[in-house]
């Protein structure tokens, strides 16, 4: 059995009874997200749909939670994600399919979905996290409560210009890439939030770090069939 704490990612999508065939939606969007966040190395396992319209994963390392879960939304829309984070161990060998898996990261997974779930009267709050650590799960919930409600309010053409900016890396080459004056895409970035998520990925990384400290111990490698 593996020592190293693992983030699982269980979500489901939101309202999913009013969008039109969203299980081949879900699907499509997902092998696309696969295909990325493998490359970029951010989950170890898949993408897998589970039941209905949820779906799971394995975080490569804590650290790249933040940047994950701001990736996940930005590449899933317009479906809107509830979003569950385990924090903790795994039983077993690390290999897909996912929901074959188990163990504490898991269990906790479940609970901050549902967590979610019970906050559907705040639908600003769509991200929980859960770990044995009650002192980060109390900042980070908090900290997403106010992230997501800034996030949640974005337009798609707010949406357009952060993706041109990640995709070219200076506001004036994603004005020109998207045909609008360098101003008007300062503008949507700010008025996005983009930079504040910037700073909250970056923030939560580091408390991450500062709260689970063996997140740096090496442990056996495990291999993925």
């Amino acid at each position: 059995m593996a020592t190293k704490v693992w983030g699982i990612i269980v979500s489901d999508v939101v309202g999913s009874t009013r969008t039109q065939d969203v299980r081949s939606v879900l699907g499509a969007k997902l092998r696309i997200a696969t295909i990325a966040h493998l490359g970029e190395k951010r989950i170890r396992l898949p993408y897998a749909v589970t039941a209905g319209d949820e779906f799971q994963t394995v975080a490569s390392e804590l650290r790249q939670l933040p940047g994950l879960l701001f990736d996940l939304r930005r590449r899933m829309r317009p479906l809107q994600l509830r979003i569950g984070i385990g924090i903790g161990q795994i039983s077993g060998q690390l290999r897909p399919p996912v929901n074959q898996l188990g163990g504490q990261a898991f269990e906790f997974a479940r609970v901050a979905i549902e967590e979610a779930k019970e906050g559907r009267a705040h639908p600003g709050k769509l991200t929980r996290f859960h770990s044995e650590n009650d002192q980060f799960d109390l900042v980070t919930n908090l900290i997403y409560s106010l992230h997501d409600a800034l996030v949640g309010t974005l337009s798609q053409k707010q949406w357009k210009t952060v993706d041109a900016y990640l995709a070219k890396g200076r506001v004036d080459l994603a004005a020109r890439a998207l045909k609008i004056n360098a101003s008007t895409a300062s503008r949507n970035l700010s008025r996005s939030h983009f930079w504040h998520s910037l700073e909250t990925m970056d923030v939560m990384k580091r408390i991450i770090e500062w709260s689970f400290p063996k997140l740096h111990e090496s442990v056996q490698k495990e291999r993925i069939a």
